[in-house]
């Protein structure tokens, strides 16, 4: 058995052991890894504008992330977060395309229905597993399609340019409609607020409430927590909503302050990375701001990377990317003490 300090700081060695082979492929194909990594990291930190850029990136990261931590506690693998974030865009959008109120009105409407659009998309998987028994991987991945399929059928079709059809997006929204941008950037203070407070509502949720403890007995043994009058039915479908509706507002922001407008791939695959984030942060609440601002940083700053060196932006993605491959070879330790757990009591 581990001693209890190395369980505290497992998910730095993932990190440190993706880091280290990073270096070893670096040098295999003679280039620097001090280079390399100082060009990622002056590509994330270099200038005021890049690191609110970095934060940006984060916002929705951290909530689509804090929602997974929940439908992970009640054991379900939501894939279909992806989908989840799309359709929290496309709420966001028609009511930004729809009304033209006084910005705070205005801004919370769009709010409120990209919640609703990623909680009724996952609230669609959950009920899929529940009443079809159609797995949520498979629901998940399945919704993941359509909702991509629906946006470029509304920015092609109903909410098309002026101009004409086009997939490049949709007509920008006006002033009124997007969040408020600090100093010109891509980062909106109040969307800061909003994941703080989202984050703080899971923290609370998974520490100090009846539910938490509902959706841990669902996690560890579905029939177990029937038995105790848990309804693992009921519980699974409002985890999925849950996070469903704190993806929705991660769409809400990419779509009103990282663009001004819904366009394809709208995103960027922060469903898929921040299934990552929870991994790599051992399912522990506490780490997965840290490790969703590492991403953030690694990516943003893999952007620089190939303007100064002549190395290719995709080693942010060979990073994150081996580092999630040595979470599978080195183990997760709450899993395995909760699968010791599960042997023993039965």
């Amino acid at each position: 058995m581990r001693p209890g300090w190395l369980d505290r700081i497992w998910p730095l060695l993932p990190v440190l052991a993706a880091l280290a082979f990073t270096s070893v492929l670096l040098l295999l194909f003679k280039a620097s890894p001090v280079v390399a990594f100082s060009a990622m990291l002056e590509g994330a930190f270099g200038s005021s504008e890049r690191i609110l850029n970095v934060i940006a990136f984060w916002i929705p990261l951290l909530l689509c992330a804090a929602g997974l931590l929940i439908t992970f506690q009640a054991g379900l693998w939501n894939i279909g977060i992806e989908g989840q974030i799309i359709l929290g865009s496309i709420g966001a959008t028609w009511v930004a395309l729809s009304l033209e109120l006084a910005a705070p009105l205005q801004i919370t409407l769009e709010i409120l229905a990209a919640m609703a659009g990623g909680a009724l998309w996952a609230g669609i998987a959950g009920w899929l597993k529940t009443r079809g028994g159609v797995h949520e991987i498979f629901g998940g991945l399945a919704l993941n399609n359509l909702a991509i399929i629906l946006t470029n059928y509304l920015i092609s079709g109903p909410w098309q340019p002026p101009e004409g059809g086009s997939f490049r997006g949709t007509v920008p929204f006006g002033e009124h409609a997007l969040l408020p941008l600090f100093d010109g950037s891509r980062f909106s203070p109040l969307a800061l607020i909003l994941a703080g407070t989202a984050f703080s509502i899971v923290m609370i949720a998974l520490r100090n409430s009846t539910w938490g403890l509902k959706l841990k007995a669902l996690g560890r043994n579905s029939r177990s927590a029937f038995l105790l009058g848990v309804s693992s039915n009921r519980e699974a479908v409002l985890a999925m909503m849950f996070c469903g509706a704190l993806a929705g507002l991660g769409g809400a922001v990419r779509v009103l302050s990282w663009f001004d407008s819904l366009r394809q791939s709208i995103s960027g695959g922060i469903g898929y990375l921040a299934l990552l984030v929870v991994m790599l942060a051992a399912y522990r609440v506490l780490w997965v701001p840290f490790v969703a601002f590492f991403f953030s940083a690694v990516l943003n700053g893999a952007i620089v990377l190939q303007l100064r060196t002549q190395l290719h932006s995709s080693l942010g993605d060979i990073l994150t990317g081996v580092m999630v491959l040595f979470v599978l070879l080195l183990g997760d330790p709450i899993r395995l003490r909760g699968l010791r757990r599960a042997k023993d009591d039965g």
